[in-house]
């Protein structure tokens, strides 16, 4: 089948009545040379396939209906249904659902095939979607977001710079920054470029998590108020006393007074044991740290 003809999007989506709603973050790609790339990306191999992430009103979803067994598309905003249907009808490979990705198992879109997550997410759900599908069963076999340019660079930055977004990432994959989209690309145009990010993830997560909720809700707390030493922040985070974390922290062969954002996935992990084992003393009636130490 060749490529995808050009079509007006804007004029196309008027026409029927669709604005792009700021409240889900919608700017749609347009540019199709920037769609054929982005597709490609995605390196589907013969029998696998494609999961993408908010269709809109299916842009990309042609490309990837060229390269993949069979598309899984979902998108949350019932009102590009219809459109969809019209759009999309030459291809008998394409299943649209409508909902929220969040709310769905991966997996059981793909009916246990070897999958490829492709989507242009907004920024406020970014970090959620990554966790979701990163620890779906079976897990994807490479994750393909656009994002904003920012966003691709915090994913992808290193210990001295790193985010709750870098951290939630890196634990289970490999990023990558693959191509950089003019703002001009999109409909509405965006304030910002974007970028094209690509995940490969690992068999197994970067670090032994232990419990994967708790480690999370420990990065989470150091990065609640990055400003402030992260005794500070994670005592205030997680409301534990300051001297419990001074020692966790001291068990785990880390400064207290050092920053969340430098610290690597491998400290993240001992730390989190160690504010784990502390959970465990307490449950058992044993004494805690009560002074600085």
């Amino acid at each position: 089948m060749p490529p995808p003809p050009p079509m007006p999007w804007p004029r196309y989506l008027k026409a029927h009545g669709l604005h792009p709603r700021k409240g889900l973050g919608q700017h749609f790609l347009i540019e199709e040379s920037f769609l054929a790339r982005i597709a490609d990306a995605a390196e589907l191999e013969a029998g696998e396939w494609a999961l993408e992430i908010g269709a809109g009103p299916g842009t990309l979803t042609r490309h990837l209906a060229l390269r993949a067994a069979h598309v899984v598309a979902v998108e949350i905003d019932t009102r590009f249904l219809p459109l969809l249907q019209e759009i999309l009808a030459p291809y008998s490979n394409i299943t649209v659902i409508p909902g929220d990705i969040l709310a769905l198992d991966p997996g059981a879109l793909v009916q246990g095939h070897p999958y490829r997550v492709i989507g242009n997410i907004p920024y406020y759900i970014t970090s959620a979607i990554l966790r979701h599908v990163m620890e779906a069963s079976p897990r994807p076999r490479r994750v393909v977001l656009t994002v904003q340019h920012e966003v691709a660079r915090r994913i992808t930055a290193g210990p001295g710079a790193m985010s709750l977004l870098a951290v939630s990432v890196q634990v289970y994959g490999r990023p990558r920054v693959v191509a950089r989209i003019p703002a001009g690309a999109f409909w509405p145009r965006p304030e910002v470029d974007s970028a094209v990010v690509v995940i490969d993830p690992y068999e197994r997560p970067a670090v032994d998590l232990g419990d994967p909720d708790w480690f999370f809700e420990v990065v989470r707390a150091g990065f609640q108020q990055r400003r402030k030493q992260l005794h500070n922040a994670l005592s205030h985070g997680l409301g534990l006393p300051d001297p419990v974390v001074r020692e966790a922290l001291t068990r785990a062969g880390i400064d207290p007074a050092r920053r969340a954002e430098t610290l690597s996935l491998e400290e993240w992990a001992a730390l989190s044991a160690a504010l784990r084992s502390f959970w465990r003393e307490a449950r058992e009636g044993r004494s805690l740290p009560t002074e600085g130490v």
